[in-house]
């Protein structure tokens, strides 16, 4: 069933459609950086570009959209995810990855391409989901972990198996062209937007990293190995880039007996 928002999973723990941001009382056109509660950590979109990360920073920078309580009108620039998919896409056949997604139009750096939509669910739904797969099943749900400043971990599980929008038919790639960013309109429950990491030409497929590194840095020694055992489970990688690591990203927590 084609969904271009998240829905609520079978489990009922998270309801993504919640609203529970309060809006801004911004009265002009488009909002303006410290002047708008929205946009109080600076802004977040330039020319509707994510704005490029900070010289020396390692991480993604909080992205929250002006929402629905929001008094700004709706060409704000700051609206950007929530106006959903504008670009041309296709789902087409590739030769040893199953469906791909490729991208019809030219894609500038920064511009947002589509969101990776299905049902939310809490870990243990996403855990039992993925206990009940098969080697030969195909693995749709992801795990997205925030690190917050004081430790804190949120934890986001979207499964786009049985629900989901066109994100779905996008290929993991070791050198890929676009970047996961949680973005955030009108409650703490993210939305996964996905945006052009590089310009990307007519006709060429998507694909972002499902280990959800950013800026494409080097793997590192703190990265969880595998075990041996887990091996059997892992699945090929077949992007065929200079830095392809053999295997598809691989995340035990979901795999671990409770």
């Amino acid at each position: 069933q084609y969904s271009p928002d998240n829905v609520a999973g079978a489990d009922g723990l998270t309801d993504p459609t919640e609203i529970t941001f309060p809006g801004c009382s911004c009265l002009t056109s488009s909002c303006v950086a410290h002047t708008c509660s929205c946009l109080s950590r600076g802004e977040n979109y330039s020319a509707l570009r994510l704005r490029p990360a900070g010289e020396g920073e390692e991480y993604t920078q909080p992205v929250f959209e002006c929402n629905t309580l929001c008094r700004c009108s709706e060409s704000c620039h700051n609206r950007v995810v929530q106006r959903g998919l504008q670009l041309r896409l296709e789902v087409f056949k590739t030769e040893r990855k199953g469906w791909g997604l490729r991208t019809l139009e030219p894609v500038a750096k920064g511009r947002f391409v589509c969101e990776y939509a299905g049902e939310v669910l809490g870990f243990e739904e996403a855990r039992r989901r993925i206990q009940a797969q098969t080697v030969k099943d195909s693995n749709y749900i992801i795990a997205v972990r925030e690190h917050l400043h004081n430790g804190q971990v949120l934890e986001t599980f979207v499964d786009p198996t049985h629900v989901g929008n066109i994100g779905r038919f996008l290929n993991h790639s070791c050198e890929p062209n676009l970047v996961m960013v949680p973005v955030r309109v009108d409650s703490m429950v993210p939305r996964l937007a996905l945006f052009a990491a590089t310009d990307i030409s007519a006709g060429e497929e998507l694909s972002y990293d499902y280990s959800g590194r950013f800026h494409n840095l080097p793997r590192t020694n703190q990265e969880q190995k595998p075990s041996e055992e887990a091996h059997g489970l892992r699945k090929p990688c077949y992007c065929g880039s200079r830095t392809c690591a053999s295997f598809l990203p691989w995340d035990s927590s979901l795999f671990s007996t409770p």
